[in-house]
């Protein structure tokens, strides 16, 4: 009993760790896998801006054309860059060794980085880089602080720096505003991310569409047949509801004797 017991805890050390990385709330990110239009916009950022340093080693080019509804020609022009086959894995050229020396440790394959992570961690882990002179990069992190990563997506986003601002009330999860002229309820608040202006080629609303779309992207990717999982539940509740009736009926009549 308590080896298995010992065998608990430790399968429970990562999930533990992960968790205590920082306490930033995260945003909520409501994705929608039968978007197609967002999966194909999450797979070319994937391809144009992580997987420079990230592999997705567990997928291949054609499932995920197949998938997405992209033509395997498309696919092989804009978002194979490495001269692969459209029937081989999405692998990235750098080498750990040299990723390691490089980083501080070899970037992660993100197959399953969803699964681990979670949509909301992500989307708001990509949301969160600022510029941070002290580490080597010049960029950190407020969902995971000083991370090894650069910020890859600052040309979209813009240079998000640590400052003060105007913040709109929130009481219970609800925004505040003035009952008379109907304006919003400010106050100043500190340790918050603005994006300087004139820096990025996104607005707010659409960086953050972008992002959306990417973690959708990375949410197939982590479970490639969901909607297919989803289908067949379907399938099997509605026979075991169809089959219940006649196996009430059944047990009914042997048991009218019994009574």
């Amino acid at each position: 009993m308590k080896k298995l017991f010992a065998a608990f805890v430790f399968a429970a050390l990562p999930a533990l760790a992960m968790g205590a990385a920082s306490n930033h709330p995260l945003d909520k990110v409501d994705i929608d896998l039968t978007d197609k239009a967002a999966l194909q916009d999450g797979a070319r950022t994937f391809a144009n801006y992580c997987m420079g340093c990230h592999s997705a080693q567990y997928q291949r080019y054609e499932r995920v054309a197949d998938d997405l509804g992209i033509p395997h020609e498309i696919m092989l022009d804009n978002l194979v860059f490495s001269g692969a086959k459209i029937g081989e894995h999405m692998k990235i050229g750098m080498k750990p060794d040299d990723a390691k020396g490089w980083f501080g440790a070899a970037p992660p394959d993100l197959t399953l980085v969803a699964r681990v992570r979670g949509n909301d961690w992500l989307y708001t882990y990509l949301r969160t880089f600022y510029a941070d002179p002290a580490r080597p990069l010049g960029a950190n992190n407020k969902v995971f602080p000083n991370v090894g990563m650069p910020n890859v997506l600052v040309g979209l986003q813009g240079n998000q720096v640590i400052g003060c601002k105007q913040v709109q009330v929130v009481t219970d999860g609800k925004k505040q505003f003035d009952p008379l002229t109907g304006a919003p309820i400010t106050h100043e608040a500190c340790d918050q991310l603005t994006v300087e202006a004139n820096t990025g080629t996104l607005s707010e609303a659409e960086f953050d569409e972008k992002v959306k779309n990417l973690v959708t992207f990375l949410a197939y990717s982590a479970n490639p047949v969901k909607l297919k999982s989803q289908r067949i539940g379907t399938y099997v509740l509605l026979y075991l509801a169809f089959f219940f009736v006649f196996a009430y009926l059944l047990k009914r009549e042997y048991w009218k004797d019994v009574h």
